[in-house]
């Protein structure tokens, strides 16, 4: 097990590498000057050029990226451009928000999307399971704002249950009731992907279903919860698991459109907001920690698999 760990660790040590040249250089293939877009239409070229030297825009791209790597591996991701202030404390600032959302997101999506799925597989073809995939095909078909929207219209303007914008940050205040304004955000996000999780559950176990070890469960006396659950639901895991985490980290780095329609201060749309002031550290800082994120969930996932599947452990 832990040299099985330790080839894995080892491996994310050129992906890492590699993430970095390849978030640096698209970065800087990315028409405009921040220079230029610092200081306004209004800059003369002499004024840019300065800026330009004073940020070190001038030297070589090689040059460069080794300072940026450098600063990376010590935790510093530079300055912003646009804020005047460190990069890291910039994403921690937002990072509360989506991981708030992504985490009460995904708690949503596997409470209610497993356990249908398996309801769908074991009632195969039934009336129950007909229900179940053709909700789940609804709410994967709803865009995303269209269907906040309308969540904020009922239960904010018509009802005034939920507040519909905005965000208190619960570290600072320590006022878990602040949790309420992401309710509706939790929800938006959580519909289309807990049908994602919902077909795929049960595609998962009905694979497993038709398995002659079932079939041997069964007539060994076992009762069909059993079997369902020790021997289906659990093979079954390994693709369920592999889904699971992947999303998670999509919940906490891509929720642009649900972060604009209820106005939350998060990730998605400070990448958005950099991109079009050319905040180039901004964006590579925030790029490179999604990587990252992708990295380390995979290396869990993977861990997820050798208790699951002894094989893989073996091998």
């Amino acid at each position: 097990m832990l040299i099985f760990l330790g080839k894995r660790l080892l491996s994310m040590i050129p992906t890492f590498v590699l993430a970095s040249v390849l978030v640096f250089s698209f970065m800087h293939m990315m028409p405009g000057d921040p220079a230029a877009v610092m200081l306004g239409d209004s800059a003369t070229p002499d004024q840019v050029q300065a800026l330009r030297e004073t940020m070190g825009f001038d030297q070589p791209i090689y040059t460069q990226f080794t300072r940026w790597f450098t600063g990376i591996l010590r935790g510093d991701f530079g300055n912003s451009i646009f804020f005047h202030k460190p990069v890291l404390r910039i994403i921690l600032d937002r990072a509360e928000t989506s991981l708030f959302i992504a985490t009460l997101s995904m708690a949503l999506i596997v409470v209610v999307g497993i356990p249908i799925g398996m309801v769908s597989a074991v009632r195969y073809n039934s009336l129950t399971d007909q229900t179940f995939s053709g909700g789940a095909m609804l709410a994967a078909s709803m865009p995303t704002f269209w269907l906040g929207l309308n969540l904020m219209l009922l239960f904010s303007v018509m009802l005034g249950w939920l507040p519909s914008s905005g965000f208190p940050s619960v570290l600072e205040s320590g006022n878990l009731g602040n949790l309420k304004y992401l309710v509706l955000p939790c929800v938006t996000l959580a519909a289309p992907n807990s049908a994602l999780i919902i077909r795929l559950t049960r595609a998962s176990m009905l694979d497993v279903l038709k398995e002659g070890y079932v079939t041997t469960a069964r007539s060994k006396g076992l009762s069909e919860f059993a079997v369902t659950l020790k021997h289906v639901f659990r093979n079954s895991l390994i693709t369920i698991i592999s889904v699971v985490g992947f999303t998670f980290v999509g919940l906490a780095s891509g929720t642009v459109v649900t972060e604009t329609v209820f106005s939350l201060p998060g990730i998605g749309r400070l990448v958005v907001e950099s991109v079009l002031r050319r905040d180039y550290p901004v964006i590579q800082g925030v790029i490179l920690i999604i990587a990252v994120a992708y990295m380390v969930v995979n290396l869990l996932i993977d861990c997820c698999y050798t208790f699951l599947d002894p094989r893989i452990r073996v091998g």
